[in-house]
């Protein structure tokens, strides 16, 4: 018994039909199952983004150690989640996903460090805006008095 295998449509308009025997055809499939079973056999463990989520933690310990959350509290806390999601990722082998995570958990943490500093800057500006305020009304008061 002969299996028609079909070829895509402009190659069939021209008649042709390719016929191989059902042991060809028969072999063909078992050597590709064979195949992809023992690809499937030499494939590893996924292996723990660990180089990302050590990143992620350095992140959040360097963000709580420059005080962040007084300044931005809800960074650091998406921070701390997505680093939790990631490590249950891990936990549940879910590789790309705990990688993701790990690295969306070390950028909000970057955040968080940037938007306190640039509040702190902030805090600094108007302090010395006052000094500088405060010097100006001394100085015409002075000029004043003479």
């Amino acid at each position: 018994m002969a299996q028609t295998i079909h070829l895509p449509k402009a190659i069939q308009n021209h008649s042709l039909a390719l016929r191989l025997p059902s042991v060809i055809t028969g072999k063909l499939i078992g050597t590709a199952m064979v195949s992809l079973l023992l690809l499937g056999g030499c494939a590893s463990k996924p292996v723990p983004p660990t180089a990302e989520l050590q990143a992620a933690e350095q992140a959040i310990t360097s963000a709580e150690r420059a005080r962040v959350a007084d300044y931005a509290s809800v960074e650091l806390s998406e921070a701390r989640d997505k680093l939790s999601a990631a490590r249950s990722a891990v936990q549940e082998e879910k590789m790309v996903k705990a990688q993701r995570l790990a690295q969306q958990s070390r950028v909000d943490a970057e955040l968080a460090s940037a938007k306190a500093e640039v509040a702190k800057a902030r805090v600094v500006n108007e302090q010395m805006q006052k000094g500088t305020d405060t010097l100006k009304q001394e100085m015409q008061r002075t000029t004043g008095d003479q």
